[in-house]
């Protein structure tokens, strides 16, 4: 009896359905895992964008991931009707659908500490870390559901997998017959492979004209509300295939040279009239340490009602200058390190990760070193973790401080203080931070990075008790890495260089939240900054301004008097009239910058999103061509930051250099000390932001 000559062709169309109904439930999970995220831009018109946009993307990560089975039940052969050969075709479609399955459902748990899909530079990200191997065991248990998701979705794949041995009629030869069908058999296997190549290309490229390039990540956006819903359009494999060698900075031709360096430039240049301090600089950067955990910034929440986890931190803001709508770079610890030390924001990829991390850098200890600072960085992890130690070397570091350093010091406990997953505890590494600065020559200048306050969300035994599980999972780790800031700051004002210290706090990144306003695209990104000076040079208060961690460089340099020339993409808080504060950050193939009264959305092009952040707070309502006055400008100036950022990096120019300081200094309408120079316009502002006026605290901030 004749079989179908049509059983694999047939038998691979089935089977790459059931593997888009596994991606999809994928979707599904990854929506329902951050629900609290999606939920606010979710409606039946976003959803239903989803699924469209989602089907694209869906099917350029299945046809490139099933090139290799598709060739296999195309290629017109007559061995692959054989056993073996359909064995072989059946494990590998089982085999590399399942790892998508698994990479799809995994990256739904790192969503929430990163707010996007997964991209290539994970796998450099986490190169030197040998404790992932727990970590993932960790997490396997807390997300039980997504594990025996995935095997159910790997068994049904592999239940209902067709062969072309189950379309072949009882009796049936495999192959052989007649000279006819012989060649009826090669023709219509050939004829199936020729029509079936060019619909993988048009599928892997997203679409079928040659005006429609290959989709990137950034297309997503087209149909996404939100940079956050983009997430939710992607799949991983798709953002992992389409970031493998793929050039991350493109420059792109918005405007001259010399029309860009009338906007903006990141060149400082020292002012006419200087007053030097030679005080020394400790960067506290506290791991995860969002705003939303920080009562002093939230008195508004809950109906006035909130009080945060951060008791100490409440306190000394008393006795600091902090900014109301302050920001983060980037959402990842890699990112946090650049954007605070050397003014570099996070835009496409992490800074580390990319070919430009091998331009010249500088950074605060950089710059100082040039007025005779020592220069000290504090990790708790083992050394080399992150990239940190590589970084801080590059941008000037004179010394390193990690787990080996630490071990090696026998005032302290050594590897019982270690928390069994990344570092040495907060509260013991701290104190071995304010010690050690003791033995430093002054002036110095410091950074620690703390790391307590982290997945896997422990504390030591001995604070169970005294901070037990409330809230989320990451609260107990606030209250106690808060605590160790607390002990931290016991011990440095009893040593000789406290009074002559700028300390400068803030967070790498944010991370779990409870509160709608934190879970926006931008409410993802409110990091605390904060200033404290013992002397009291600096006026405390809560400044109704905008600030971000590229600003933190250029404001401690121009606060300390440093007259040389240097590159920050941030500007000087204390010299920058509060209507011109900015930060900008990007996320999922859009850039958000924030000025004024305005959140905008941009994807390259055009404005994707404008809102008014100060009163919309869940970013509802986009005016985004709406006419509105302050857009154009908007647009003008983010595309002379991106532009200007894009340049540096590929021509490796992120130190000042001579040529380019001669031609900044002929531009008789420079701002000088300032890293941005915008055609201002109109600022309206109410006397405090409208969600804080019907709260009883003081204008001016906490004193």
């Amino acid at each position: 009896m004749r079989r179908n000559i049509l059983s694999s062709p047939l038998c691979m169309l089935v089977n790459l359905v059931v593997v888009y109904l596994a991606y999809a439930i994928c979707r599904l999970a990854y929506l329902l895992e951050n629900w609290n995220t999606f939920a606010n831009s979710l409606t039946i018109h976003s959803l239903a964008e989803t699924i469209c946009g989602g089907l694209v993307f869906d099917t350029s990560a299945i046809l490139y991931t099933n090139s290799l089975y598709i060739l296999l039940m195309l290629v017109p052969l007559h061995y692959k009707e054989t056993a073996i050969w359909q064995k072989i075709a059946k494990w590998v479609f089982v085999t590399v659908n399942g790892l998508c399955v698994v990479i799809n459902l995994s990256d739904a748990v790192y969503f929430q500490y990163t707010g996007r899909r997964t991209t290539i530079t994970v796998f450099s990200e986490f190169a030197s870390e040998n404790n992932l191997t727990g970590i993932f065991a960790g997490e396997m248990f807390r997300h039980w559901y997504l594990l025996l998701l995935g095997i159910a979705l790997i068994y049904g794949m592999y239940r209902l997998y067709r062969s072309p041995f189950d379309m072949r009629r009882a009796g049936s030869h495999p192959y052989g017959g007649t000279v006819g069908s012989w060649m009826r058999y090669y023709a219509v296997q050939t004829l199936c492979l020729l029509v079936f190549v060019p619909v993988c290309i048009i599928g892997m490229r997203g679409g079928a004209t040659t005006a429609v390039r290959p989709i990137t990540i950034s297309n997503a956006n087209q149909y996404a509300d939100t940079p956050m819903m983009a997430a939710l359009v992607l799949n991983t494999p798709f953002s992992l295939i389409r970031t493998i060698d793929k050039p991350i900075f493109t420059v792109p031709q918005y405007f001259a040279q010399d029309e860009l360096d009338r906007i903006y430039t990141p060149l400082h240049l020292p002012q006419d009239s200087i007053v030097t301090r030679r005080k020394n600089v400790v960067v506290i950067i506290v791991e995860s340490f969002g705003r939303e955990y920080i009562g002093g910034y939230n008195r508004w929440l809950d109906g006035g009602s909130y009080k945060g986890y951060t008791p100490f931190t409440d306190s000394l803001m008393q006795h600091s200058a902090t900014w109301l709508y302050s920001y983060c770079n980037g959402r990842k610890s890699i990112d946090g390190m650049p954007s605070i030390l050397s003014s570099i924001p996070m835009f496409v990829e992490p800074f580390f990760l990319t070919p430009s991390s091998m331009n010249d850098v500088s950074g605060l200890a950089g710059e100082l070193k040039h007025k005779g600072y020592y220069s000290a960085f504090f990790h708790g992890a083992e050394n080399g973790s992150m990239g940190f130690q590589a970084f801080a070397r590059t941008t000037g570091f004179d010394s390193y401080f990690g787990r080996t350093e630490y071990n090696a010091d026998k005032r302290f406990g050594g590897d019982a203080d270690f928390d069994g997953t990344w570092a040495i505890w907060d509260e013991p590494f701290m104190q071995f931070y304010a010690t050690k600065m003791s033995e430093f020559r002054q002036p110095f200048i410091s950074a620690v990075f703390t790391a307590s306050s982290h997945h896997p969300y422990v504390i030591p035994e001995k604070y169970k008790d005294i901070y037990p599980e409330e809230g989320i999972v990451i609260h107990k780790c606030i209250r106690y890495t808060d605590n160790a800031l607390r002990r931290f700051f016991d011990t440095a004002r009893r040593q000789p260089w406290y009074g002559n210290t700028l300390f400068v706090i803030t967070s790498d990144h944010t991370n779990l939240s409870d509160h709608d306003y934190y879970q926006t695209s931008l409410g993802g990104f409110c990091s605390p900054i904060i200033f404290f000076d013992p002397s009291g040079d600096i006026q405390p208060g809560m400044r109704d301004a905008i600030a971000q961690q590229i600003d933190i460089m250029p404001t401690v340099l121009n606060y300390l008097g440093y007259d040389r020339p240097y590159v920050a993409f941030g500007c000087d808080l204390f010299n920058t009239p509060a209507e011109e504060t900015w930060a900008v950050n990007y996320l999922n193939g859009i850039y958000q910058y924030v000025k004024g009264n305005y959140l905008l959305q941009f994807d390259g092009r055009q404005a994707k999103g404008l809102y008014r952040f100060r009163t919309d707070l869940l970013l509802k309502e986009n005016l985004a061509g709406q006419g509105i006055e302050e857009e154009q400008q908007m647009v003008r100036e983010v595309k002379a930051i991106i532009q200007s950022y894009m340049m540096r990096m590929t021509d490796n120019k992120l130190t000042a250099v001579g040529e380019e300081i001669k031609e900044a200094t002929s531009y008789q309408d420079r701002r000088i000390n300032s890293a941005i120079q915008f055609w201002p316009y109109p600022y309206a502002r109410a006397p405090y932001p409208y969600h804080l006026q019907h709260h009883s605290f003081p204008k001016h901030g906490f004193r």
